[in-house]
């Protein structure tokens, strides 16, 4: 017999979220189920290499994929932890796997002949020897990404080395949108979570061009042009604080706290250069100081180009 419990409802932030449609961090549906299904193929395939290369029974299971900044995906990694580097054949970018090191040295311990006990002293690193068989071994789980992925994009990676301070590593830039895999890995009897970061663009770029716009119909074409243009008014609606700015001056701590009624405090900004129009931080414009009427005002002289 089933039983239906209620269903208790999230309660809602008075407080808004901002979201930047430019870097958009919500995966399409569409988008999300091609790739789990090539990261489900790439868990089963790197715990069936790890079995046979460990002779011990190896299960890894897909958990979870997102889509995040890289400043994101960083700050919320243990440390010390494993970070491998891996080079990615089309583009030359970085992709990351991440585990603890303890979980690689259970793995040396395996491959040694040993009862998989390993080594989680806080701090321990590899030793060259211990990277050497850790770098073969990922290297051949690895080779089958170009398998899991076929139906995606040609995608295949190279491993380039190993560093163990996540906030010391830039494997790309900090705002970057990177795809982030999250899974189980259970070795014997030790459970760790391994996590796989790759650059967005490679992989929704080509389930972007896949998709196309022929694939839809008539009918969603109308209903997705009603949707922009019903957007694109409400953006139009949306009320903005303008702001006009001189150039920035540099002061010392000791000028602020010491600033009293009457002091002057000179501006760089030279008075035969136009003024910053900014809104919400991003200059759009540049302008001349006037008046209109009784109030000061001011003339806009050049537009920025926005980037896209």
């Amino acid at each position: 017999m089933t039983t239906h419990q209620g269903t208790s409802r999230r309660p809602r932030s008075t407080e808004p979220e901002p979201y930047d449609f430019r870097r958009p961090l919500t995966l399409a549906r569409e988008h999300a189920r091609h790739l789990e299904m090539a990261f489900q193929r790439v868990a089963r395939q790197f715990g069936t290499q790890l079995t046979a290369r460990l002779r011990v029974v190896c299960q890894v299971t897909f958990d979870d994929i997102s889509l995040r900044t890289y400043d994101e995906y960083v700050g919320q990694l243990p440390a010390p932890t494993a970070m491998v580097l891996c080079t990615i054949d089309q583009n030359k970018q970085t992709a990351v796997v991440q585990m603890p090191v303890g979980a690689m040295l259970v793995w040396v311990d395996y491959l040694f002949g040993g009862d998989g006990r390993g080594d989680d002293r806080e701090g321990r690193e590899l030793t060259e020897i211990e990277w050497t068989l850790v770098k073969d071994l990922l290297a051949h789980a690895l080779g089958d990404l170009e398998y899991a992925f076929a139906g995606v994009t040609a995608f295949a990676l190279s491993v380039r080395g190993v560093q163990y301070n996540p906030q010391f590593v830039q494997a790309v830039a900090a705002q970057e949108t990177v795809l982030v895999a999250s899974f189980t890995l259970r070795v014997g009897e030790r459970e760790e979570v391994m996590t796989f970061m790759v650059p967005s663009d490679l992989l929704l770029g080509a389930l972007r061009a896949k998709e196309g716009a022929n694939t839809r119909s008539d009918e969603e074409k109308r209903v997705a042009a009603l949707a922009h243009a019903d957007l694109e008014r409400s953006v139009q609606d949306v009320p903005v604080d303008v702001a006009v700015r001189f150039a920035p001056v540099v002061v010392h701590p000791r000028d602020v706290v010491h600033l009293a009624v009457g002091d002057v405090l000179p501006l760089s900004h030279l008075s035969t250069d136009p003024l910053d129009v900014v809104v919400d931080g991003v200059v759009l414009a540049r302008a001349a100081a006037g008046s209109h009427g009784s109030r000061l005002a001011c003339q806009v002289v050049t537009v920025e180009e926005i980037p896209a």
